[in-house]
């Protein structure tokens, strides 16, 4: 084919009807993907006891251990070494650290039967080779079954969301406890 022309017939093959293709319902609108990411809440995938208000690692690794540490000692089918390897193998192909003060590392393993997250808040901050060269100080790890890319994917959306919300962001950091975190996040959950 030249120029979007079939030669054996000469006609054009993009203005042809394709009979597979099904006219929508009446009523029928694509979905927004803001309706995706509202549908996600937090707290679906965010267990309390996975949150830690006062990380004490000091470097990349030592953070995705304590918070792969927290999932793994609820959800003992999760390897916890393997998680770690796969969590600082996606770290190669580019920093999760996606700028003001937040990173967002996230790994699939077959070890891994639902979508977790836990959280984890550095006061001081720490070099996580963000985009912006700036300390991160909120992590928001998120692990995932192998075959789960749609829900992966909406999942880190959702994330992605809420942490870039300034007012949000200074609350966390502002917050005493490990259970003020958690309301923070829930509160998020309605807010977004």
């Amino acid at each position: 084919m030249t120029g979007g022309k079939s030669q054996a017939r000469g006609t054009d093959v993009f203005s042809r009807a394709n009979p597979l293709k099904k006219e929508p319902r009446p009523g029928w609108e694509p979905a927004r993907a803001e309706d995706f990411l509202s549908a996600m809440k937090i707290l679906e995938i965010l267990d309390k006891r996975f949150i830690v208000p006062h990380l004490a690692a000091r470097g990349k690794e030592g953070v995705l251990r304590e918070l792969v540490h927290v999932i793994t000692q609820v959800e003992k089918q999760v390897d916890e070494e393997r998680m770690l390897e796969i969590l600082l193998e996606r770290e190669t192909l580019g920093s999760t650290g996606i700028g003001e003060g937040v990173a967002i590392p996230h790994g699939k393993s077959k070890t891994v039967k639902k979508l977790l997250a836990s959280f984890g808040r550095s006061i001081p901050g720490l070099d996580f080779q963000a985009m912006d060269g700036k300390p991160t100080h909120l992590f928001f790890l998120l692990v995932a079954p192998e075959d789960s890319a749609g829900i992966h994917l909406k999942a880190l959306a959702r994330i992605s969301r809420l942490m870039k919300d300034a007012s949000l962001r200074k609350r966390l950091m502002e917050a005493e406890t490990g259970d003020e975190l958690f309301a923070i996040f829930a509160e998020g959950d309605e807010m977004f």
